[in-house]
């Protein structure tokens, strides 16, 4: 392939976005695939991220493919998922959801998983899991409620934002921070990397 290669980040998260500008790395197009997320009848959480991160990337590959200026792009998508145990945890969208989601938290360790799928120019697909532990602080009632007023847990995996506001009820934290706010950089970057993706031409001007 002549020239630089382009990479397709298949998300709508302005988040992921964020965290690879983070690592110097701006995405040619944003492609974000529209899959069904709903886990299976009794998936695991490691299964259910890994599956729906080859879902996004063979969706938004199909995308790529019929654009004359993407075609043998990488194509980068990820999904992330929050468990307790066995039980995964929805990206909560209501009210009831978030408050639920925050009293299964409170007090105890879950887990976060992220799996991340890069299709290469050839259309070979590469994957990796990367999962963190989490422990929480014992919340109030009035922590709950002033969280969930603040509306930051709007559609976010677990029903909070560690990188918000949320940030201040984590007591500790076991592994990839960055895995936590949805794209593990350390693994996304190496990944690329390993593939031929030129990283680090975009850290000249960084600063």
């Amino acid at each position: 392939m002549l020239g630089r290669p382009k990479l397709v980040l298949a998300s709508a998260s302005p988040r992921r976005l964020a965290l690879l500008n983070q690592a110097g790395i701006e995405p040619n197009a944003l492609r974000p695939a529209d899959v069904d997320e709903t886990p299976t009848k009794g998936e695991l959480p490691r299964a259910c991220a890994t599956r729906l991160a080859r879902a996004k990337a063979e969706a938004a590959l199909k995308s790529v493919q019929l654009d004359d200026d993407l075609r043998g792009a990488f194509v980068l998508t990820a999904d992330t998922v929050v468990a307790v145990g066995r039980r995964i945890l929805p990206k909560a969208e209501l009210v009831d959801e978030a408050s639920q989601c925050l009293r299964l938290l409170s007090g105890r360790n879950h887990r976060v998983y992220s799996a991340i799928c890069l299709v290469t120019p050839k259309g070979g697909f590469r994957q990796r899991l990367i999962e963190t532990k989490v422990r929480f602080k014992r919340l109030s009632e009035e922590d709950i409620d002033g969280y969930v007023a603040s509306g930051e847990w709007r559609g976010k995996a677990g029903g909070y934002a560690v990188q918000g506001i949320a940030g201040s009820f984590v007591v500790k934290i076991v592994g990839s921070y960055t895995n936590i706010v949805g794209l593990p950089l350390y693994e996304t970057v190496t990944l690329l990397g390993g593939e031929g993706y030129p990283i680090r031409q975009g850290w000249l001007n960084a600063s």
